[in-house]
């Protein structure tokens, strides 16, 4: 079945505003030159949706783009057989329902002209503007012919990058490519399926992550009927025989509105009918399908706090499922999204899930990134600087799929990383020590933290504190945790201090990363650099942290009696002294070496020594020291707490044994 057939996205559609026939606009677009003061017919619904958005909005550039585009396109044609000039027209018109504004809708206009025309950027630029010409330069392919079969890659990457700077590349790329997925049936079914698969993998997943769900939704939907059409097949049929369900959720949604007008709470109340992907599945999930679960109760207040007022009502006159409870409002998502999630039973015992929202949240959670409309342009409320929401055209993790690819100029290891980044659809944030934060995807460990925070220096990381608490690199992170990542060049271990110590390229081979860092690493900066690394250093890798083996006893100097090593370092007939230390530490190459060099700085002479094998990446050092003064033992355990690696150092008064 094909996309354009199956046409899935036609349940949800706003009622009220007529479908677009597409080929009407072709013709119209073709009927030659109009009054100067009026716009073509053929923008005529673009116009309508952008004014109910802005109705302020300056046509003027719309009009002369329109003009440019379809003078440019004319006699080209769709594989469909329309006017080409119906492409940029539909695409523009995605947008403009969706909000944005007019320097979006403009380059929205004129995205395909230096691709597939003779009109120049430079053309482009002088009668647009700079910022107009970024966004469709931004939004060209690349030639085949130039790059071959790494052109589809080096595309994207090239969007990436100018996405980075202009979130409205990547909103224009988004809205090009569900018009090509709606009309899609033309082509043949292998070419359906190739497109389908890199939708689903690299497209889909950004609109998620720009907060685009009206184009996700319809993406993921197109997607489903062409990569799984027996399953897709069966999820229409479903929703096809239950149409009659929504009845339940009628009574539901007034029941809602009597208790809000009671209340006095202004709310509005919708039904929101989920689109067949979310219908399959809730249907894996619980089999067989109540009418309740084809939709969900969507209610719309005026202020943050009504939110939280209609919930109260909600579970004060229905009973609420606690479980199904979340709120986004007090903790937003990574992609702008806020509501209230909850679920309650109505007097029969029908359950519903419930939306609560105001109307900005609604606009922004439909829109994502383009209901933001310029976001260059200052707001007064804006955000303060350090949160991932100040400056939504570079959250955390396109920051980071920035610095990555940076790393990966091969065409080939780009593609597989970006579709595996992509993957990684939940993102979590951890606080650093300095009150700074991180994005990470979920599922992220100590290892993928480091990197995000110091790049290559992480290779010398050798443990590290979460919420407090020492961890190892492996261990995996949660939102919200306190992460404090321990640098071995550091002594004071101290992400505060920044990047202070000697340099990554300074350092030991036998200090990088160690193999089994792989297994851990969920983020493609951290496993590019470690194999990096590894490639560079094949025999300098760190033996396995967890390696079995018998403690290992060092002695130096004269044996004593073990009831002398017990005392607690008393003062012999010439002043000095005999304690034992135990030395709590990360395993890493070199430690022993260093902590006895710190000992003997302090004059100090080691009896004898136990290293312990390691356990979860920490080591237990126990020497027995003989010092010349007791004065100098505070001196002494300084020194060794200031060698890295070492987190703790105390005294016992049980001395090693020796065998």
């Amino acid at each position: 079945m094909s996309a354009e057939a199956a046409n899935p996205g036609a349940h949800s559609r706003r009622r009220g505003r007529p479908r677009i026939d597409l080929r009407r606009l072709g013709r119209a677009a073709l009927l030659g030159p109009v009054g100067r003061d009026r716009l073509p017919d053929a923008i005529g619904h673009v116009v309508e949706a952008h004014r109910a958005h802005h109705p302020d909005a300056d046509l003027a550039t719309l009009h002369q783009a329109y003009v440019l585009a379809e003078s440019s396109h004319r006699g080209q044609f769709r594989k469909s057989g329309e006017p080409y000039i119906t492409h940029p027209l539909a695409v523009t018109l995605i947008l403009a329902e969706l909000g944005a504004e007019t320097t979006t809708l403009t380059a929205s206009l004129l995205h395909d002209t230096v691709e597939d025309t003779e009109v120049t950027l430079d053309q482009v630029t002088a009668a647009f503007g700079d910022e107009v010409a970024y966004l469709v330069d931004g939004v060209t392919k690349l030639e085949k012919v130039d790059y071959g079969a790494a052109a589809e890659p080096e595309t994207f990457r090239k969007m990436l990058v100018a996405t980075g700077n202009d979130v409205r590349v990547m909103s224009i790329k988004l809205a090009d490519r569900l018009h090509n997925m709606r009309t899609l049936g033309v082509m043949r079914p292998e070419k359906q399926a190739r497109i389908a698969r890199v939708t689903s993998d690299v497209l889909i997943p950004l609109a998620e992550r720009l907060g685009v769900q009206a184009l996700k939704t319809e993406l993921e939907d197109l997607v489903f009927a062409i990569l799984r059409p027996e399953e897709y097949e069966r999820t229409r049929l479903l929703i096809e025989e239950n149409a009659a369900g929504g009845a339940a959720l009628d009574t539901m949604a007034e029941g809602f509105r009597t208790v809000l007008r009671e209340a006095g709470i202004p709310a509005e109340v919708l039904i929101r009918p989920r689109h067949f992907v979310s219908v399959h599945r809730i249907s894996l999930k619980r089999g067989e399908l109540r009418g309740t679960d084809f939709g969900r109760l969507l209610v719309l207040v005026g202020e943050d706090a009504d939110c939280y007022g209609v919930l109260g009502e909600l579970h004060t006159c229905f009973t609420p499922v606690i479980s199904e409870f979340k709120d986004f409002i007090a903790a937003p998502k990574f992609n702008l999204y806020q509501s209230l999630h909850t679920a309650v039973a109505g007097p029969g015992g029908t359950v519903a899930e419930v939306l609560i929202r105001t109307h900005q949240m609604h606009k922004v959670a439909e829109a994502g990134v383009i209901a933001l409309g310029n976001p260059y342009v200052p707001v007064e409320s804006a955000e303060p600087a350090d949160g991932e929401r100040a400056d939504p055209t570079r959250p955390g993790w396109l920051s980071r799929l920035l610095d990555w690819q940076e790393s990966t100029p091969d065409p080939d290891a780009f593609w597989t990383s970006l579709r595996a980044d992509l993957a990684q659809d939940r993102e979590i944030t951890v606080f650093r020590a300095d009150g700074g934060s991180l994005g990470l995807p979920a599922g992220a460990s100590c290892v993928d933290a480091a990197y995000a925070q110091y790049g290559e220096e992480a290779h010398c990381c050798i443990g590290a504190r979460v919420n407090g608490r020492l961890a190892t690199l492996s261990t995996e992170l949660s939102d919200g945790d306190t992460v404090q990542l321990l640098l071995a060049h550091d002594g004071r271990h101290d992400t505060a201090q920044g990047s202070s110590g000697e340099g990554p390229d300074a350092q030991d081979a036998a200090s990088g990363p160690s193999p089994e860092w792989l297994d851990h690493a969920r983020t493609p900066a951290a496993r590019i650099a470690i194999t990096t690394w590894l490639q560079a250093h094949p025999e300098g890798t760190r033996p396995p942290a967890t390696a079995p083996r018998r403690p290992a006893l060092l002695t130096h100097g004269p044996e004593r009696p073990a009831a002398e090593d017990a005392a607690p370092g008393p003062q012999d007939d010439a002043g000095g002294c005999r304690v034992t230390l135990v030395a709590e530490s990360f395993g890493r190459p070199r430690l022993l070496a260093d902590l006895t060099e710190a000992i003997a700085a302090e004059d100090a002479a080691i009896v004898s020594a136990i290293v312990e094998p390691p356990t979860e990446q920490r080591v237990r050092h126990t020497y027995t020291l003989q010092l010349p003064d007791a004065a100098k033992l505070s001196a002494l355990m300084r020194a060794m707490r200031d060698v890295p690696g070492v987190y703790d150092v105390s005294r016992t008064q049980h001395p090693a044994a020796a065998g």
